[in-house]
């Protein structure tokens, strides 16, 4: 069903969505505010929007946060807390029913601090459902990732998301959470 849900959001396009709220609870707490590129990532912006709307967020870990770089999450499939199944050390390996989305590189926008990007493998047209939030510049990622969106408010938000200390900054322990996501006009 959920599934069907969010194939129809897709199939109805992105005109509707203009960006995302999500509430942060853990170490960090309030909101973020993201306005989301349609223009330049279409097809990024219409799955995270798709994936939003229909809750799919709600409880999902940042599982990867690299102090001066970024924090990860958007994990769907391993991410959520609030899974009876859930296990800290799968988070991050996983996606969404969705399709992966091949890459929107732009030439428009820079990966600089407050930027989203979607995180994939090593294929480009891997992304799915994960996306990271950059604390700092770091055009080194230009034209290999694509850049979804823009934090408009909460960077102090962002700024105090507990950052890991495992492998490749893996959070360990208690993560901070999505705790609700919600698409904004």
């Amino acid at each position: 069903m959920r599934k069907l849900a969010i194939a129809a959001i897709l199939a109805a396009g992105t005109a509707s969505a203009g960006g995302i709220e999500i509430d942060v609870q853990g170490a960090a707490n309030g909101t973020i505010s993201i306005d989301l590129f349609e223009d330049i990532a279409p097809l990024h912006a219409a799955q995270i929007s798709a994936l939003a709307a229909d809750g799919a967020y709600d409880g999902v870990v940042f599982h990867r946060v690299i102090d001066g770089f970024m924090a990860q999450t958007g994990d769907v499939q391993f991410g959520d807390s609030t899974d009876g199944q859930f296990d800290m050390r799968r988070a991050g390996t996983g996606g969404s029913d969705l399709g992966d989305i091949p890459l929107e590189a732009t030439s428009e926008k820079s990966f600089t601090r407050g930027m989203v990007g979607m995180a994939r493998s090593q294929n480009p047209n891997s992304a799915n459902s994960q996306f990271f939030i950059m604390f700092q510049d770091g055009a080194f990622l230009d034209g290999q990732y694509t850049i979804i969106g823009e934090v408009i408010s909460g960077m102090d938000v962002v700024d105090a998301i507990k950052l890991g200390d495992g492998p490749n900054g893996a959070v360990i322990g208690d993560a901070d959470i999505m705790g609700a996501v919600r698409v904004t006009n």
